[in-house]
């Protein structure tokens, strides 16, 4: 089957999530990714969602957090506190997030673009529960388009810690020791993060992309992970999933019209 690179996304983002784990999502390409895991390799992944959803069984994708799918046979409807509190009590293995600026350390911008927060260039919604998710989460991942507008080199405005400078900072801020982020997924490759450095490198380029065209659609120096192997394809099962079951109508993955 052919597919596109919002497809490839969440394909991978999807093969990012371990059986048996808790993951945090909101709606969108993170929400299709956690049923198309679900329906696949972890029939065992237990989805919250930020609003009070927990271990619904989604019969098709919601189109918020707080749509009543999110509590569609589930454990609980609970509320955003105790979601938080499951967090805080280190129980949620990942979380998704995004933001309109990513930096080298995984720190994530979604308050402003400008160098005044009283008159910013353009004013995004903030934070929402990403700061907390992202301090007490044990793993992050993000997935975006990569563009040298979204990856920079500093960001406007720190509105979610990734490693923040470097190896430590974390944990000199009082952040749980070896929570952290993980993944960066976008439509050229998937990235990872140096176990030492705590900077982000590649680990795998989609088919069709190349080191050069990653590295110019970033703006801060990137690693390579070695071996750097090409990202496997979408399986047709995981898109007939994905197409039939998760997503019929393509309001996520129609918003990528291009083939690969």
């Amino acid at each position: 089957m052919t597919y596109n690179p919002m497809e490839l996304m969440i394909c991978c983002a999807a093969r990012a999530l371990d059986d048996g784990k808790t993951v945090a999502v909101g709606t969108g390409a993170p929400c299709a990714a956690a049923m198309v895991a679900q329906r696949t390799h972890a029939p065992n992944l237990v989805i919250f969602f930020e609003a009070g959803g927990v271990a619904p069984q989604l019969p098709t994708m919601p189109i918020s957090v707080g749509d009543s799918r999110t509590c569609h046979r589930a454990v609980m409807a609970t509320s955003m506190a105790d979601i938080m509190e499951t967090c805080q009590r280190g129980m949620m293995d990942y979380c998704f997030l995004g933001g309109a600026q990513i930096d080298a350390y995984g720190n994530l911008n979604s308050t402003m673009m400008g160098t005044d927060y009283a008159r910013p260039r353009v004013r995004f919604p903030g934070s929402g529960g990403a700061n907390d998710l992202a301090s007490l989460c044990w793993r992050i991942l993000v997935v975006t388009n990569h563009d040298r507008r979204r990856f920079v080199e500093t960001l406007d405005f720190l509105t979610t810690p990734g490693y923040l400078t470097g190896p430590g900072a974390r944990e000199a801020a009082g952040l749980p020791p070896g929570t952290g982020p993980f993944r960066v997924i976008t439509d050229l490759a998937v990235m990872g993060y140096d176990e030492r450095m705590k900077r982000m490198e590649i680990v795998s380029l989609h088919p069709g992309s190349t080191l050069e065209q990653v590295r110019e659609a970033t703006g801060f120096e990137l690693g390579v992970h070695a071996p750097l192997p090409t990202t496997s394809p979408p399986t047709d099962l995981e898109l007939t999933i994905l197409r039939t079951d998760v997503d019929p109508h393509r309001y996520i993955i129609g918003r990528s019209a291009r083939a690969v």
